[in-house]
């Protein structure tokens, strides 16, 4: 029932951000942002502007990019900072299961709708498949019902809503993780792969492939150590080594062929250009020429990137688009954007220094193998210091040490909130552990229980702890004040900025 319960409560979260993303759209003026923008090409039909009104929040910021992507295809230059699976798939609905509203909607109609639709079903998806990986990493039940609860008020929930492709990377990451823990390598391989083409982090994912794997060769030949003798024991170590280097040259092979097909395919676009200036809308290419985008053009000359000795379009972009770079964004006029990412940034902190100090001789040995004092991972201890949470701590610290160092740090929030469940993870550690009232099974007020019963007195379905603590915030410690203050004052604050072209994460 904690599935049931869980996609109640994200389908009641999905709803609610949809109409506070309209109320909010439509009661703030929106801010004068020096954003892309492109001309509208087409005439509006009938029912455009009661979509602009009641989805236009939607389209904000990055969210252009990803329409317009949809809509014309790339473009300028910098669309290739966007990766395509999104774009594909609000075309795609906009062409088939909304296809039908096609005289009533524009393309651009449609692909509004197609966002609300898309991101609200890949968001309930990204949480079914959030729980199935915290059961199964977690081993403790409780813990992974209140990670996933306390997911659906993500203090990124703005880009899980609006026209970003984080909802759709977070199914597809925590999916293929949950294969990739059943050991389904290659389903996962393909999970982890199709997240590359939504998000270039994906290639971050290839650390789990190499790890886990390893993992499990590691376990195999301390059983064959146990139970083979002579020669038969070598061939066996020489078997397993053989399978984890194919499976990890073939994996990484596969997770990362999308991010170089989609490198090759910007390559083609403006360093062997075959599109002329006249095919190109007037509106569209007088916005380049007044933005300095650059168009792909067969009579012109190539850009200077394509000259270099590894031709990343994606690489290009970052440095000359978005000044991304190593301490680039260490500047005073920043001290705000660190402030947004701090709450991120502590959690994360938090998780990696809290697992060091109750496993330091696990985190030592990488967690590759376990001494005769410690359980093995076949019966690890249940909860967050569990020795298989240990890689998704790792990965959780690397996510947090680039984007600090290498990114606008103010995206830290969404990078990490769509890439890890570890945030997710140590907060409901820290609830659990610091909240009374989620432990007090009777109390003066019947309201602040967790259980409910009947009259016979038989158990029924938990309540939700997120929702039974809300109503008495004031009661609860600190340690919940301050985690349930964060995620809901970012869950509200980002729709409210976001939607209205006002700074944000």
């Amino acid at each position: 029932m904690d599935v049931r319960a869980v996609l109640e409560f994200a389908t009641v979260t999905r709803g609610l951000s949809l109409f506070l993303q309209a109320v909010l759209n439509a009661a703030i003026p929106d801010h004068e942002a020096d954003a892309f923008r492109p001309p509208r090409t087409e005439e509006p039909l009938y029912l455009d502007s009661v979509v602009e009104w009641l989805l236009g929040g939607l389209s904000h910021w990055d969210a252009e990019h990803f329409l317009f992507i949809a809509e014309k295809g790339y473009l300028y230059e910098h669309n290739f900072a966007f990766f395509p699976l999104f774009p594909i798939v609000l075309r795609g609905l906009a062409e088939t299961l909304l296809w039908p509203l096609s005289s009533w909607l524009s393309v651009r109609g449609r692909l509004l709708v197609a966002v609300a639709l898309a991101n609200s079903a890949l968001f309930l998806l990204s949480v079914v498949a959030l729980h199935a990986l915290s059961r199964l990493v977690l081993q403790d039940r409780r813990l992974a019902l209140l990670s996933s609860l306390l997911y659906c008020i993500t203090p990124a929930n703005v880009f899980m809503t609006a026209g970003y492709s984080e909802s759709l990377f977070a199914a597809l990451t925590f999916g293929g993780l949950f294969l990739l823990e059943k050991g389904f390598t290659f389903r996962a391989c393909l999970a982890l792969s199709i997240a590359t083409a939504a998000r270039s982090n994906g290639l971050v994912n290839i650390g789990f492939l190499l790890y886990l794997p390893s993992l499990h060769a590691i376990s195999q030949i301390r059983v064959y150590r146990a139970t083979t003798k002579g020669h038969t024991k070598v061939f066996h170590y020489i078997w397993v080594i053989i399978c984890l280097l194919l499976t990890s040259l073939l994996g990484t092979a596969i997770i990362a062929l999308p991010f170089c097909a989609f490198q090759y395919y910007g390559y083609r676009t403006f360093c062997t250009p075959s599109t002329s200036l006249e095919r190109i809308s007037p509106a569209l290419l007088s916005l380049a020429e007044r933005k300095g985008y650059r168009v792909p053009d067969e009579n012109g000359p190539p850009p200077l990137w394509c000259m270099r000795p590894l031709p990343l379009l994606y690489s290009h972009i970052q440095d000359v688009y978005w000044d991304v770079g190593f301490l680039r964004y260490f500047e005073l006029k920043q001290i705000p954007n660190f402030i947004l990412a701090l709450p991120m940034a502590t959690l994360g902190i938090m998780a990696a220094y809290a697992y060091f100090q109750a496993n330091p001789e696990l985190c030592m040995r990488l967690g590759l193998w376990e001494t005769n004092a410690n359980r093995g991972l076949d019966k690890p201890t249940p909860g967050f210091f569990n020795p298989r949470v240990f890689v998704y701590v790792v990965h959780s610290a690397v996510l947090l040490v680039f984007g600090t160092l290498c990114m606008h740090v103010q995206v830290l929030t969404r990078f990490m909130a769509s890439s890890s469940p570890v945030p997710f993870w140590i907060s409901a550690h820290l609830l659990l552990l610091n909240e009374p009232l989620l432990h007090r099974r009777k109390t003066s007020n019947p309201n602040v229980q967790m259980q409910s019963h009947s009259r016979n007195g038989c158990k029924h379905t938990p309540q939700n702890p997120i929702v039974a603590l809300l109503p008495h915030f004031k009661a609860c410690s600190p340690t919940t004040q301050s985690i349930l203050g964060y995620y809901l004052s970012y869950w509200v604050l980002g729709l409210a900025l976001h939607c209205n072209f006002l700074p944000w994460t």
